[in-house]
């Protein structure tokens, strides 16, 4: 398996708990940070690790007694415990709480009875913002146009609220569109894995509206080597930061996609809810990020597509 773009960092020796372990995320990043030698304490409620990585225990983020099984002698805990979705958080709601906001809290709760000092890298969503033309700073304008998109920016609070009661330390960081894998079989399944296994398979790529719609895109081992720097790096601490990457409007994507397996694009209507719920463009400005840490981008979008 090749190793994953970006990064050329030296990272000294640490204690990292993942918790959410086989998560799409977290399983790259994982790969990543066993590259760089780092003692790794693994967590999720699946009997085994999705890879068979060692070091791996059941809990039930949920289960007060079970959360206090994890290690928290460590110097970094990357939490990707959450439940994704759009619309049918408004029918799942009980869940989308529990999982999205209860695990966290459940987390935090435990982390502060055992006295822990590590760093917290918790990943939020571009969902946060009110979308518009033009970059999206940290502090743009928020609009939650979904319970998860609440759920996300509540939990960025918690971090928050807990850090000014309690000094625990903590960094969110707001990912745009992840693509791609350095792990076989951990798809996200999302924007450009759907164009894809659409085309792959020759059918047309749908779209709705007409696609200009803007994303920032960011290829997952670029992705999960900006997390271990951020995770390393005493300059990204109790703060927010934007995740750059790729500016692309959805058509541009699917242009470039549909090309290389001679299909077509098709645009239809936006069914009533998902344009209630579309959040409009959300390109992202990772100034304040690269302000603090040295950022390599180094995998295309249009290079991805060729693989």
């Amino acid at each position: 398996m090749p190793p994953a773009e970006g990064g050329g960092m030296e990272i000294k020796m640490k204690k990292i708990a993942i918790i959410g372990a086989n998560s799409y995320i977290a399983r790259n990043l994982i790969y990543v940070l066993n590259d760089k030698e780092c003692n790794l304490q693994l967590y999720d409620c699946a009997d085994n690790h999705a890879d068979g990585i060692k070091n791996y225990s059941k809990i039930n983020i949920l289960d007060e007694s079970s959360v206090e099984r994890i290690d928290f002698d460590c110097d970094i805990v990357y939490f990707f415990v959450g439940k994704t979705g759009s619309a049918n958080g408004f029918d799942n709601y009980s869940d989308f709480i529990d999982i999205n906001e209860k695990a966290l809290l459940n987390f935090l709760s435990a982390y502060k009875r055992a006295r822990s000092t590590a760093k917290i890298v918790f990943p939020s969503t571009r969902l946060v913002y009110k979308g518009r033309s033009g970059l999206l700073k940290e502090e743009a304008e928020k609009e939650f146009r979904t319970v998860y998109a609440i759920n996300k920016f509540a939990c960025e609070k918690y971090l928050e609220q807990f850090n000014n009661v309690y000094g625990i330390p903590y960094c969110i960081v707001r990912i745009c569109v992840p693509y791609g894998t350095i792990i076989r079989g951990a798809s996200s399944y999302g924007t450009a894995e759907f164009m894809m296994k659409c085309a792959s398979d020759k059918k047309n790529i749908t779209l709705y509206g007409d696609g200009s719609v803007r994303r920032t895109v960011i290829y997952i081992g670029d992705l999960c080597n900006v997390l271990a720097q951020i995770g390393f790096s005493d300059k990204c601490i109790n703060d927010v930061y934007n995740i750059g990457g790729e500016d692309y409007s959805l058509r541009e994507m699917a242009d470039l996609i549909a090309k290389r397996y001679g299909v077509e694009i098709e645009y239809i209507p936006y069914p009533s809810v998902a344009e209630k719920i579309e959040s409009g463009d959300t390109v992202f400005d990772d100034s304040k990020l690269r302000s603090r840490i040295d950022i390599s981008y180094k995998m295309c979008f249009s290079e991805w597509c060729l693989r």
